[in-house]
């Protein structure tokens, strides 16, 4: 085996390298937003909610929509009488439908900051 000691050869196999890093980065940039990474993660945190309860028997027995205060008492009993693994999903779910909704609001401002 022989080995090459030409210096600009082996800092042209590490540039190669670092430009094959940095493409690699740049085509992945535009899918790991935070945005989207909130997300998959409310998407599979309702995906896990959705194996764990049995989310038909849940809609039958929710009270009427109209009736608020009997509603948000159901949900609260629901919550705290489930698994520590649902409500630490249905927690999730929540922070990253505020981190979305966050987002939205600040791409919809952005614009009009721009033209002040």
């Amino acid at each position: 085996m022989e080995r090459s000691n030409n210096h600009s050869e082996h800092m042209s196999d590490i540039q190669s390298v670092v430009m094959r890093r940095v493409h690699t980065v740049h085509a992945i940039r535009p899918f790991i937003s935070s945005t989207m990474l909130a997300a998959i993660l409310s998407l599979g945190s309702l995906y896990l909610v959705g194996r764990e309860v049995w989310v038909a028997k849940v809609l039958v027995n929710i009270p009427n929509p109209l009736n608020v205060v009997s509603t948000l008492r159901f949900f609260e009993v629901a919550f705290l009488n489930t698994t520590t693994l649902v409500q630490v999903l249905c927690v999730i779910v929540a922070f990253s439908v505020v981190w979305i909704l966050r987002d939205m609001v600040r791409a919809l401002r952005l614009p009009a900051m721009r033209m002040a």
